[in-house]
């Protein structure tokens, strides 16, 4: 069994979106606004019918519905970290970013556009 992930504090969070906006991340501002941010879906989307995957920073499973207890989901999306901020923070739509190819979303409830953005940065 794992050990469970670390609370991230909303203030060390919003520092590193923040850099990573700004386009001046520190070494660890991906790994951490990755973490932060599913960690904000977790908390406003509880549940576990969705897999959100953000290779390689992090996965959390959200969102209310039917549950499972082994192998895949029923359902899965997957981006990159980029895509992923992006869409977290509101630069990028969800459905936009699903239409250009950059999200693979598979089953029933694997539209998040109803809790994104999560974040709005200046």
């Amino acid at each position: 069994m794992g050990v469970a992930a670390r609370r991230i504090r909303e203030d060390a969070g919003t520092a590193a979106l923040t850099r990573w906006k700004a386009g001046i991340p520190e070494v660890d501002d991906e790994a951490l606004s990755v973490r932060f941010t599913l960690q904000m879906l977790k908390q406003g989307a509880p549940g576990s019918s969705v897999e959100v995957r953000v290779p390689p920073w992090g996965a959390v499973q959200a969102i209310e519905g039917p549950t499972h207890t082994r192998g895949t989901p029923p359902a899965v999306v997957e981006m990159s970290p980029t895509v992923w901020l992006q869409i977290a923070t509101g630069t990028q739509t969800f459905d936009d970013a699903l239409a250009k190819g950059l999200v693979q979303a598979s089953g029933e409830r694997s539209n998040l556009s109803a809790w994104l953005p999560l974040v709005r940065l200046p």
